[in-house]
């Protein structure tokens, strides 16, 4: 039909309308083609095989699904992540690279657009896939197989692939990522049953989030260790190099016990909850064989107590053998500096939380205010501390003894002097986390 009049399609017709359909793609518009054919009422001489010849065109419409308008910094986070975007669609490959171009997986010059077709997919063996693979952020015009084909192929490349998908064409896939996700709006029941999550919004940003989320608990289940198990063996190593130097303990068992239940658990707790580290989506992703026992992390946790046995025990000796006090009753002598030693440990402890927020960053760069929930955990334990020291009723029970301001003042300088061992020990694991960097891209580079 051409100006309101039917006459017979030629090929410049047709050319033009190839044409327009490719401008209309490249304008991210899934493109239909609209034709019609007036039928009798009887249609038993018609088919299913000849019903759709013999049609009059009418003309082309374009439908638009944008992208969400978050969907851009998502993709550009998941870069600086270390997480590799791909999309993979059936809509046409002019389509798909307009896409691609708007959330930023293409470069904005058309003629720069990388997009593989199925059918050209199809013609390539695994080793050439694998080698434009790279190079290929969007695939178009795919089958069921050819997606999971490329999930077999990045697998195989040793990565960890989660795939997104609504229709049923996308549940083998789905099944064979390390992460089938499903949209819980425009999925299928099919698609839900087999993905191991399900988005409730549909949102590729809530993906990323949960990436996001994910990385923080896992660094928050770090520093809680790295808390625990610094002021834990820190102890033990008080403890029993005193009792091989034939000592008396500096810490009694109550008190002991008072130090693990409210100077180690409150600040524990606080820090499951810390606010994420500045760089956590900057960061490659962390290799699945990987634990928590990084480098980093052993680092402090052979640092920390070391210096915890350096400061504590020669504080007891000095308040044990020096008596600056003046006591006369080697008892009272004795109580004294088992009081000072258990008030250096918690003021440690309490200095140690801080310095634990981050296992590389310094304590400027992480903050000392971002976590409410520490510091108000830390005020409870100092008050604790307090209480426990200078009220005269648990003190009998702790089998403490009140201490001058000069005293307070000594334990406070103790308790600070592990701010610049920590802080040393995070400048040297920079640099050679940094060098390591620097060398794994020379090595990328090279290979």
């Amino acid at each position: 039909m051409c100006q309101g009049e039917v006459r017979s399609l030629l090929r410049e017709d047709r050319q033009r309308i190839l044409v327009q359909a490719e401008v209309m793609a490249a304008a991210a518009l899934r493109v239909l083609g609209l034709a019609y054919r007036s039928l009798p009422d009887d249609l038993t001489e018609y088919n299913e095989n000849n019903i759709e010849s013999d049609l009059t065109w009418v003309g082309l419409v374009g439908m638009i699904d944008p992208a969400r308008p978050e969907a851009v910094e998502s993709v550009a986070q998941c870069r600086r992540a270390g997480i590799r975007v791909i999309m993979v669609t059936g809509d046409h490959p002019a389509t798909a690279a307009a896409i691609g171009r708007e959330v930023g997986l293409l470069g904005g010059n058309p003629e720069d657009a990388k997009v593989l077709t199925g059918k050209e997919l199809g013609r390539l063996n695994d080793e050439q896939l694998l080698t434009v693979l790279p190079q290929t952020p969007v695939f178009a015009r795919v089958a069921p197989e050819h997606k999971l084909r490329l999930v077999n192929l990045l697998k195989g490349q040793g990565e960890i692939v989660a795939m997104t998908g609504d229709g049923v064409n996308d549940a083998p896939a789905l099944k064979r990522a390390d992460i089938g996700v499903a949209m819980g709006i425009t999925g299928t029941e099919v698609t839900k049953e087999t993905a191991a999550m399900i988005l409730a919004d549909d949102n590729f940003a809530s993906l990323v989030a949960a990436v996001e989320e994910g990385r923080v608990i896992f660094d928050n289940i770090k520093k809680y260790l790295i808390f625990l198990l610094t002021c834990n063996i820190g102890e033990i190593l008080v403890l029993s190099l005193a009792f091989f130097l034939g000592l008396p303990l500096p810490l009694i068992a109550i008190q002991i016990l008072w130090v693990n239940l409210t100077t180690d658990g409150l600040p524990a707790l606080a820090l499951g909850v810390d606010p994420k580290d500045p760089d956590v989506m900057q960061r490659p992703p962390r290799p699945p064989e990987q634990g928590l026992f990084t480098r980093p992390v052993n680092a402090l946790l052979a640092v920390i107590p070391i210096h915890l046995l350096a400061v504590l025990l020669p504080l007891f000796a000095y308040y044990y053998y020096w008596n600056p006090s003046g006591y006369s009753d080697p008892q009272m002598i004795l109580i004294k500096a088992q009081t000072m030693t258990f008030v250096g440990i918690v003021l440690l402890e309490m200095v140690n939380a801080f310095n634990c927020r981050s296992e590389i960053f310094s304590l400027g760069r992480v903050g000392i205010f971002k976590n409410r929930l520490l510091i108000a955990a830390v005020l409870s334990s100092l008050a604790l501390l307090a209480a426990v020291v200078e009220w005269e009723p648990l003190a009998r029970l702790f089998h403490t003894i009140p201490l001058t301001f000069e005293d307070w003042l000594i334990a406070l300088g103790v308790s600070l002097t592990i701010i610049p061992t920590v802080e040393l020990t995070k400048w040297v694991l920079r640099r050679v986390e940094t060098r390591a960097g620097l060398r794994h891209g020379l090595e990328q580079t090279a290979g």
